[in-house]
């Protein structure tokens, strides 16, 4: 028998109201012990209750709500006592709930239950978790489209489409009098229509992750070409120390900015440069390793000087790279902007105290991220590795399929290519699911969720 959970359902802390959560068979009996209501509770209906601790003490006053299954989020009998925010109380609560008969959820448990119950598919499982981690508006209504649904839907559309094939293809074999089997050229255009629709998935991939997750930027440049000022300005506050004096940034310092619907992880480093003492190689070194492993290079140096050695030794080692050039100070002169050399001619120019020189560097940012294609959010798209996995492994065998239909092979031989790019498909959804696919997805989860 399945039994019944409890996990504080807000985060912790002090705050005005938390939240603890009950779900199983026995949460309305449990209810009955930790918050005896002078009258029964209704569906929905929020009612006034003390919170008593085992030995009968008075707790907390509390508002109860009873959502009976399978009209409830995990698809079970769910109680939620809303209590005032307090660490303390929300402990004795719980408290209260376990020797009442409750045990601890575990991470995610009330969405596996849901899982299980039917309540959601494991793509919107999955859109449970990344809609709670969301850092910006993209990201939330990224994981929103995909726990509506959306992404189901489709795959489910294009799994149908393929067993709607095998069908006719068995029939045609099994009945041949009877049932005409689809012609070659048909095959060849039906599995051509489903491959185009999963080259779609496929390519909405990347720049979902770029929504979902953020892009890391890293700030690179000599010393005192002003990387810390210009992190501050873009951020719009004093994030990072800031001095005349070369070297002061001695280790990394990483801060999310909104950009163009995505997350960029701006990464200020120590300024590059030979000859440093020991203290600051180490910051150097830091630098150098935040440069390898991200994805671009915000190249920042002073233009309005003579360029050093230094500066123009990490232009030319980063031409290679997803770069933005950024010559800094403009208020003070432009001789390095104006003798820049022809791979640096697209560089902006600007100051740090230039509203117009802020948004010119958040749009190339933004362009060389996205290269001018914004991200439907709204509608179908892959949200996870293992989902892009499995499409990717559905294409693959759609194309075995498509190669064994040119080849004049007999038409059955389709079916178990067929029968593989379903199955794929159906690893979206989670309906061939393993345990420890589960376990893997629902650790990712918090407590209480």
């Amino acid at each position: 028998m399945t039994e019944t959970i409890v996990a504080l359902a807000t985060p912790p802390g002090r705050g005005a109201i938390s939240i603890v959560r009950l779900s199983g068979p026995d949460a309305l009996a449990v209810a009955a012990r930790v918050a005896p209501a002078k009258r029964p509770l209704l569906p929905r209906v929020a009612t006034l209750a003390e919170v008593r601790a085992p030995d009968g003490a008075r707790l907390d006053e509390a508002l109860v709500l009873y959502f009976p299954g399978p009209h409830s989020y995990t698809g079970e009998d769910v109680v939620e006592f809303q209590v005032h925010g307090s660490p303390a109380v929300v402990r004795e609560t719980l408290t209260a709930a376990l020797a009442a008969g409750a045990r601890l959820a575990e991470a995610g448990e009330f969405t596996r239950r849901a899982f299980f119950a039917g309540k959601l598919d494991l793509s919107a499982a999955e859109a449970v978790a990344d809609l709670i981690a969301a850092e910006q508006g993209g990201a939330a209504r990224s994981a929103a489209a995909r726990l509506s649904g959306g992404l189901a839907g489709a795959v489910e559309e294009l799994r149908r489409r393929l067993n709607d094939t095998l069908e006719e293809l068995s029939a045609g074999l099994d009945f041949p009098d009877e049932v005409a089997a689809p012609s070659r050229p048909e095959l060849a255009e039906r599995l051509a229509g489903v491959r185009a629709r999963l080259d779609e998935l496929a390519a909405g991939w990347e720049r979902g992750r770029i929504v979902r997750e953020g892009v890391s930027v890293v700030l690179v440049g000599p010393p005192n070409a002003g990387k810390s000022s210009l992190l501050n300005a873009l951020l719009g506050s004093e994030r990072a120390l800031v001095s005349a004096l070369p070297g002061t940034t001695r280790d990394t310092l990483e801060e999310s900015l909104a950009l163009g619907g995505f997350v960029a992880r701006l990464i200020d480093t120590a300024g590059l440069r030979t000859g440093a003492d020991e203290l600051e190689s180490a910051g150097i070194a830091r630098a150098e390793a935040a440069l390898s492993q991200s994805r671009i290079a915000l190249v920042v140096v002073d233009g309005s000087e003579a360029l050093s050695g230094d500066a123009r030794e990490l232009l030319t080692r980063t031409r290679g790279s997803e770069r933005v050039v950024y010559f800094n100070k403009s208020d003070r002169g432009r001789a390095g902007f104006e003798a820049r050399e022809a791979p640096e001619r697209d560089a902006l120019c600007g100051s740090v105290f230039d509203p117009a020189t802020l948004d010119a560097l958040r749009a190339a940012l933004t362009e060389l991220v996205t290269h001018g294609e914004s991200v439907d959010v709204a509608h179908a798209h892959l949200g996870t590795v293992r989902q892009a996995d499995a499409v990717l492994a559905a294409r693959r065998a759609l194309d075995e399929a498509a190669q064994t239909l040119a080849s004049g092979a007999p038409v059955d031989l389709l079916s178990g290519d067929l029968l593989a790019a379903s199955a794929a498909l159906g690893g979206v959804t989670g309906s061939d699911a393993s345990e420890e696919l589960l376990d893997a997805i629902f650790a990712r989860f918090c407590i209480g969720k």
